[in-house]
């Protein structure tokens, strides 16, 4: 049997805290160096052009 409880005024300041750092993380933009990293994955991922001609 599941009971539901109220959460304590602690828990609720703890869900609140973790709530607003999570919108303030996604609310963020990818670092440049990710981009590029991005960027770097996507070309060695690409078929050479030597590949294809096989």
């Amino acid at each position: 049997m599941k009971q539901d409880r109220k959460l304590s005024s602690l828990e609720q300041e703890i869900e609140a805290n973790l709530k607003r750092v999570y919108e303030d993380v996604a609310g963020q933009e990818v670092p440049d160096r990710f981009t590029q990293l991005l960027e770097q994955l996507r070309e060695a991922d690409k078929p050479s052009p030597e590949a294809s001609n096989g």
